[in-house]
């Protein structure tokens, strides 16, 4: 067991897979000899060598258009996308091309590819460098979408990736870089699609994801100090989605709330709230609520965006008022 920062989780599970098995390269801008613009690449280069840790021109489509081809062909790439915002700047390969070919082609062409990306804000990078972009993959049919909040979770998720036969979006949140876990030794190997039950209560169930999962769990500390117990489940993998979990943990408490990153409309909580009100309907005692960051772009001003995205003070009230009406 070791302590590890996220940042060197990410390091640490690419170099599992890529120990593991001669297919797995990775290409992107800076990946290489500087060790990626957040750090989360360090030692790759030296360790695997420019063959299999390969720097790119800065041009998103040059990266996923090459990485696309390179899993066609048999290998099993990871790329990065430097900023998550700038899938935006290839999305039509990810989207129309990446997503589709396993369907159009009967299965005869698979794409085992995962496209990794520091994605989220919090950290003042202003609108063009801070958005949540879950919700853009998962409306996607054909794309897999996670997004780990500790750093064992990135490794066991990342491994999960790698070796799936379907293209992954990898979010990794830049604001969770630095944060530290405990990471146990050897191979770590998770599912896809399986939520994790960090905390168990009897009056509410808070969904988080990402960097919104340690902030609703201090949410829910909060609450317990007052005698509200909650229970935090933390998504991880959006698709597939761990409905049974999630479904299960409501049934128990009779309230669901979420808590996402992303702007309001379309975001993913609106989803769980949609299956949770047709699945579960006569499991809960009061309305879903959806926490969540404003329909709007994020402010590069400090007080503006901490006010945006939800925090542990505006997820507690957001609980403690709702079960009080």
């Amino acid at each position: 067991m070791a302590e590890l920062t996220y940042r060197a989780a990410v390091s640490r599970a690419i170099a599992q897979e890529m120990t593991r098995d001669d297919s797995v390269v990775l290409i992107g801008e800076d990946v290489g000899a500087a060790g990626g613009v957040f750090k989360a690449t360090v030692g790759l280069f030296d360790e695997f060598g420019p063959r299999r840790v390969r720097d790119t021109p800065i041009s998103e489509q040059a990266i996923i258009g090459a990485a696309m081809g390179a899993a066609m062909t048999g290998l099993r790439p990871i790329a990065e996308i430097m900023f998550a915002d700038f899938y935006a700047v290839c999305w039509d390969i990810v989207a129309n091309q990446i997503a589709k070919t396993r369907y159009m082609t009967d299965g005869q062409v698979s794409i085992p590819l995962v496209i990794r990306s520091g994605n989220g804000g919090g950290l003042r990078f202003g609108a063009q460098h801070s958005q949540s972009i879950e919700n853009w993959a998962m409306a996607i049919p054909g794309l897999k979408v996670v997004a780990p909040s500790t750093p064992e979770d990135v490794i066991g998720l990342m491994a999960a990736a790698v070796r799936d036969p379907d293209p992954v979006i990898f979010c990794e949140h830049k604001g969770l870089y630095a944060s530290k876990g405990e990471v146990r030794d050897g191979e770590i190997v998770d599912t896809l699609g399986t939520a994790k039950v960090l905390r168990e209560g009897r009056d509410a169930t808070i969904v988080a994801l990402a960097a919104m999962v340690p902030k609703a769990l201090g949410a829910a500390e909060q609450l317990a100090a007052e005698g509200i117990e909650a229970t935090v489940i933390d998504v991880r993998s959006l698709v597939p989605l761990d409905t049974n979990t999630i479904l299960a943990e409501v049934a128990k408490t009779g309230r669901l709330f979420t808590v996402e990153e992303n702007p309001r409309l379309c975001g993913w909580g609106a989803e769980i709230s949609s299956i949770v009100a047709e699945e579960g309907f006569d499991t809960l005692d009061g309305p879903i609520v959806r926490i969540t960051t404003p329909h709007i772009p994020l402010p590069s001003a400090d007080a503006l965006e901490d006010l945006a995205i939800p925090s542990v003070d505006r997820i507690a009230a957001t609980v403690r008022q709702a079960l009080q009406a």
